[in-house]
């Protein structure tokens, strides 16, 4: 008895050896990665945010990211800076910024400063956002500061991007 209860100790002891387990890194799934695009203004009548509300709620571990099209290279590319995004006066103290929170169903984007009315207009209206949402496993891989970076490694493109009127 003694023999065939080693025996089948031995075997069971091959059979879970052979199981093998290869990290490939995180799966992206693409219906869940999604770029949106808003245009808005900030000024006092809407406090100087922005409440973009998903079309349905995302997992609460999925992260949002908002970049902001701050301008063109000499090529004719745009520059989309990564929130939160500030802005100081010459003497090093904060002048203004943009910054969001979000949640499962919505994303806010503001801006802080002491005197946001008299921040140029440049920096006020008709600001063009981009909000990704990055799947929850993929978000400690991915370079967050690039916007192209995290369209690559999503595998999205432009033609994905969804706008939406305010």
């Amino acid at each position: 008895m003694k023999k065939i209860l080693t025996l089948l100790a031995i075997a069971g002891l091959f059979s879970l050896q052979s199981c093998t387990v290869t990290d490939n890194g995180p799966v992206v799934d693409n219906t869940i990665s999604q770029v949106f695009e808003v245009t808005t203004s900030f000024n006092s009548s809407n406090n100087y945010s922005k409440l973009i509300t998903f079309n349905y709620p995302i997992y609460s571990s999925d992260v949002v990211l908002v970049y902001r099209l701050s301008g063109t290279t000499s090529q004719g590319g745009d520059i989309w800076k990564l929130l939160p995004e500030t802005h100081y006066f010459s003497d090093g103290t904060l002048d203004f910024g943009y910054d969001q929170d979000y949640t499962t169903r919505d994303v806010n984007v503001f801006m802080i400063g002491n005197d946001l009315q008299s921040v140029s207009t440049d920096f006020r209206l008709n600001q063009v956002l981009r909000v990704v949402i990055v799947p929850g496993g993929y978000a400690t891989s991915i370079n967050k500061n690039s916007f192209e970076a995290v369209m690559s490694t999503l595998k999205l493109n432009e033609t994905q991007i969804q706008k939406i009127q305010m």
